[in-house]
């Protein structure tokens, strides 16, 4: 069994709870000068489907409670789940 740690890498599920899900084109980063793209071409909070994937880097744990750099969400957004990583990007 492999269990969450300093320094190990795992993927976060969140609900992109702010995002809405009758949007399906953007103008990338919210810039009037970028043309319309679809979401999925995007790094838009809006989708059809509000669930959130971020590989993510654990900097410390303290109880039940686990710190992470390089997450993309604002505070409160709800976590699903959190997955380790089972090996190095090569052998999955």
């Amino acid at each position: 069994m492999q269990h969450l740690q300093v320094d190990s890498d795992v993927i976060v599920l969140t609900w992109l709870h702010l995002a809405r899900r009758d949007v399906l084109t953007v103008r990338p980063r919210d810039d009037p000068n970028n043309p319309p793209t679809g979401v999925f071409s995007t790094r838009s909070q809006d989708r059809p489907n509000p669930i959130g994937l971020h590989s993510v880097h654990i900097v410390e744990i303290v109880g039940t409670r686990i710190r992470v750099r390089s997450l993309e969400a604002v505070d409160g957004t709800p976590v699903l789940d959190i997955k380790p990583l089972l090996g190095p990007v090569g052998t999955r």
